[in-house]
């Protein structure tokens, strides 16, 4: 005979059973059968087109996910055109070049550096963090000794053209960032590889004309980047004061979790800027970019303009506009 005693022992089992079920369903990827788009590469803005031919060298090779990611940001790190990201960025208001830069790989691994003055690859810095270190960032001096000390070189990273506009600049010193031209500072690269990893790259030289120290949210995991093997990645562009204060690529990683498509995942997290700050959102560009592990994409932003390269088996490297909030 079952007492009363015996009944609400059971109806608590039960419930506990039935609570930890849900956990492990919101926990956990969506089992499915259905094929996966693999190898592909995703990143932000223009300068990605010629980031992705780069990163797909390695994936159509069958490469890790990791390895691509940082050959392709390295190639605009490098291009002295390209005035949001290393070489040739423009400077902050006292003239020096200053760099953020993070990676992270299928495994939870990351590293990053942030302030790192006169080294044209943060991302390998930012790589060796991860690999030889016990650390996830190191910053400013101590990220460039340890650059010096792993073999990278000092060089000067102010061009001509960056020099020039910065003087020209200082004829006003006024801080008004031309929305989808000054301050959209990165650029970040999401891919998934033959095996089915994910793994990303962000590197900028932050917004034009910053505060001398300024660290936006390029190099914090989590904020402008943030991969989880089992569900996606994302990547963020923009005003990064705005993607810090959401924790923005883990906030579009976990509503990946909960079942949005990537693209719902970024239109949410922007969202949530616009209402956070209804006023100044209508003034920045913040835009989100994000993959799951079937290798569906997906990307929004607040202002329209925001674009991002895409490369994979069926679409070879094309540049794509994302949907806007306003």
């Amino acid at each position: 005979m079952t007492t009363r005693k015996d009944f609400i022992k059971m109806a608590t089992l039960g419930t506990t059973a039935l609570s930890f079920g849900k956990l492990n369903a919101f926990s956990s990827p969506v089992e499915n059968n259905d094929p996966v788009n693999k190898p592909i590469v995703l990143s932000t803005w223009a300068h990605g087109i010629p980031a992705n031919e780069a990163a797909w060298k390695v994936l159509s090779a069958g490469g890790r996910a990791l390895d691509a990611v940082e050959m392709g940001v390295k190639v605009p790190e490098a291009d002295p055109n390209v005035h949001s990201v290393g070489y040739g960025g423009l400077p902050d208001r006292d003239g020096r070049v200053t760099l953020d830069a993070c990676i992270m790989d299928e495994n939870d691994n990351c590293g990053s550096v942030a302030f790192l003055e006169n080294i044209m690859h943060p991302i390998s810095v930012a790589r060796l963090v991860m690999e030889k270190t016990p650390h996830i960032m190191l910053v400013g001096e101590g990220a460039q000794q340890f650059a010096l000390s792993n073999g990278f070189k000092k060089e000067n990273l102010l061009t001509a053209d960056a020099e020039k506009s910065w003087k020209e600049w200082l004829k006003t010193s006024e801080y008004k960032p031309i929305i989808n031209i000054e301050n959209h500072d990165t650029i970040g690269m999401i891919a998934l590889d033959k095996q089915g990893n994910l793994s990303g790259a962000c590197t900028t030289s932050g917004l034009s004309y910053k505060m001398h120290g300024r660290v936006g949210d390029s190099p914090i995991i989590g904020a402008g980047l943030y991969v989880d093997n089992e569900i996606g990645a994302a990547t963020a562009t923009g005003v990064g004061e705005e993607v810090i204060r959401i924790v923005g690529c883990h906030l579009v990683v976990e509503l990946m979790r909960q079942g949005h498509t990537p693209e719902e995942a970024c239109r949410l997290a922007v969202e949530r800027i616009a209402k956070k700050k209804p006023a100044k959102s209508k003034e920045i560009q913040v835009g989100f970019l994000a993959l799951n592990k079937k290798g569906e994409y997906g990307s929004y932003c607040l202002q329209k303009g925001f674009n991002y390269g895409v490369y994979s088996n069926s679409i070879s490297n094309k540049l794509f506009d994302g949907k806007s909030y306003y």
